[in-house]
């Protein structure tokens, strides 16, 4: 396991959107399941307490912000897309594109470019907020399991950073989509597979 430095270790919050997270969501229909038996707003407060006791930089990786013409002359489009296409997900200006009130960021958070797809670094500056900051162990919690969660941390993995996944901090729309990142993707590149209680055990021994 490894050795956590506080000033070089950064939590990334992925997409923590009233549109997934809370219950008159878009997409709370689809994971509210995983979301309450995996506890994970209250896992992730606890999280977000500790990192910050502990001046862990906590850094948000958002999605894009959807306008309704957004990808109207898109050349290909995958299954995620066209969902943000049809539901206008984490629609511009509206509740659904805020952050979760029990997760909002706080003074000294950063916040990155809000990502197209699904890696919270293809085309943003989040490798240069890392960079600039000496940040080389990030730890990884947010929506969703096997798209922007796993996406971003192997992207982690191949830009050389040591990568942390907090397996009860991560929503999906299903358990077998959980299972898949937990206990078969993200193993086989990750560095280190956590619970929330686990990572706070160890900033605080």
């Amino acid at each position: 396991m490894s050795t956590y430095q506080n000033h070089r270790t950064a939590l990334l919050l992925v997409d923590p959107y009233n549109d997934f997270l809370s219950e008159k969501g878009k997409l709370w229909p689809f994971v509210k399941e995983t979301v309450e038996s995996n506890n994970i707003i209250a896992n992730l407060k606890s999280l977000l307490t500790a990192v910050r006791k502990h001046n862990i930089k906590v850094i948000y990786v958002p999605h894009r912000q959807t306008q309704k013409e957004d990808y109207l002359k898109w050349k290909y489009f995958s299954p995620s897309h066209n969902g943000s296409k049809n539901l206008t997900l984490f629609e511009k200006g509206s509740w659904g594109a805020e952050f979760h009130p029990d997760l909002l960021p706080e003074k000294g958070d950063l916040i990155a470019q809000n990502h197209w797809t699904a890696s919270g670094f293809a085309n943003t500056d989040l490798d240069f907020l890392l960079k600039i900051h000496d940040l080389d162990h990030i730890v990884i919690a947010g929506m969703r399991a096997n798209t922007c969660i796993d996406s971003t941390a192997r992207y982690g993995v191949e830009l050389g950073y040591h990568v942390t996944l907090i397996k009860d901090g991560i929503g999906s729309f299903n358990q077998d989509e959980i299972i898949a990142t937990v206990e078969i993707n993200f193993p086989s590149y990750g560095h280190s597979l956590l619970s929330a209680q686990e990572f706070i055990n160890i900033l605080e021994s």
